[in-house]
């Protein structure tokens, strides 16, 4: 085991160095001018010359992406072109709203999406089936600004039951003390991952329904419900495991599209709002956390494989 998390985390090591140069590339390759977004379109060509070279934006490519990995190194990411203040502050600032609402959001997913997913093997081929397949597959391909502006249209423009708006204070606990503003963005989030979980879930709990230890626990008389919440459902997780584990990704890409439609005051509307002013640092700062935590998901996806099911090992992977 030691070995191998060793040469994940080596692995893992060249992940993020590689997501750091294909994102300084395509950065610096997008069009429109830094500078010109900064200080606006009636900046002159003096203000914009200095701005260049107070940024180093002057330089080469490559010259530019070696000092970016120098003050990556030191725990410098730079400092954010629009808001003059220090990128690791900002996203210091960000990530624990974003740890809530990512939070919430996945774990409430994971609560409709594992019984959802048990249900639909057990009854596989009936209309509850049949129901919840579309409203997966609906979920699945809705847009998720779409989903997102619909919700609002529905529940606080029609009904008038929930804000439209998210939580705007500046701490986890001054977010918590206002749940009805964040109803909306969780259910976003959530709704749109148990389309993806529960249909795992489904296709997993069928394969172990069909294992000869589940006709075993029933032919000796196991009530149903302990053979599905005691068999079943512990030895079809490795799927969703796996699938949490990739799809943080996506998930963040979600909460950049949720956080800019709620007004959410996380990482993700930050980085929204930095790609449509072209603040580099900020889009390099925000890229790099999100692989660091995409590969930290993925071996922590490793290490559950291991604890949920003891036959697995490491050492020789």
């Amino acid at each position: 085991m030691t070995a191998f998390l060793v040469r994940r985390i080596g692995q893992a090591v060249a992940v993020v160095i590689g997501v750091m140069v294909l994102t300084f590339v395509l950065i610096h390759l997008e069009p429109g001018s830094a500078a010109r977004a900064t200080l606006g379109l009636r900046a002159t060509a003096g203000r914009i010359a200095i701005f260049n070279s107070t940024y180093g934006l002057n330089e080469p490519l490559d010259r530019q992406f070696v000092t970016y990995l120098d003050q990556v190194v030191h725990g410098n990411l730079g400092t954010s072109y629009s808001l003059q203040q220090p990128v690791s502050t900002l996203i210091a600032q960000r990530l624990p709203r974003d740890f809530l609402l990512l939070g919430l959001s996945t774990v409430l997913a994971l609560l409709i999406a594992l019984p959802l997913g048990i249900y639909q093997a057990v009854r596989r081929n009936g209309i509850g089936d049949y129901i919840y397949t579309g409203i997966a597959f609906t979920l699945y391909s809705m847009p998720d600004f779409f989903f997102a502006i619909l919700l609002i249209a529905v529940f606080s423009v029609q009904l008038q039951i929930l804000p439209p708006e998210a939580p705007q204070a500046t701490s986890v606990a001054g977010m918590l003390a206002d749940p009805r503003a964040l109803v909306l963005p969780v259910v976003t989030l959530a709704l749109i991952s148990v389309a993806s979980y529960s249909r795992y879930m489904r296709s997993s709990a069928i394969d172990t329904l069909a294992q000869d230890y589940i006709r075993v626990t029933r032919a000796k008389g196991l009530p149903e419900r302990l053979v599905l919440s005691q068999h079943v459902l512990r030895n079809s997780l490795l799927p969703v495991v796996t699938v949490v584990g990739l799809s943080f990704p996506t998930i963040v890409a979600g909460a950049v599209i949720a956080e800019a439609v709620f007004n959410y005051p996380g990482m993700g509307l930050l980085f929204y709002q930095a790609a449509t002013s072209h603040d580099f640092p900020v889009l390099l700062g925000s890229t790099l956390v999100v692989g660091i935590s995409t590969v930290i998901g993925s071996l922590a996806a490793d290490i559950v494989y291991a604890a949920l099911d003891p036959r697995i090992r490491y050492g020789h992977a």
